[in-house]
């Protein structure tokens, strides 16, 4: 399940959005923008394959549970 960024940037009018563009433009520079944002979407890669990581390990134990469960089973080390 992905964030909702879509909810949170909808509830923001184009005056609000062009004021927070200007005032991240002041803090950072024009040069700096593109760095800023590089870094930003090397983090929001890194946490969604964390993510993503950890929901695939859930998955395993939760299989391995319901096979240990199971009569005459063996648990095996493959993800789903």
């Amino acid at each position: 399940m992905d964030f909702p960024l879509t909810a949170f940037i909808g509830s923001l009018g184009g005056q609000e959005i062009l004021v927070i563009f200007l005032i991240v433009l002041l803090l950072f520079g024009a040069k700096k923008l593109p760095e800023l944002a590089r870094g930003i979407g090397k983090s929001m890669g890194e946490f969604k394959k964390a993510r993503d990581d950890f929901e695939r390990e859930i998955t395993r134990s939760e299989t391995d549970a319901r096979v240990k469960d199971a009569p005459g089973k063996e648990p095996t080390d493959k993800p789903v």
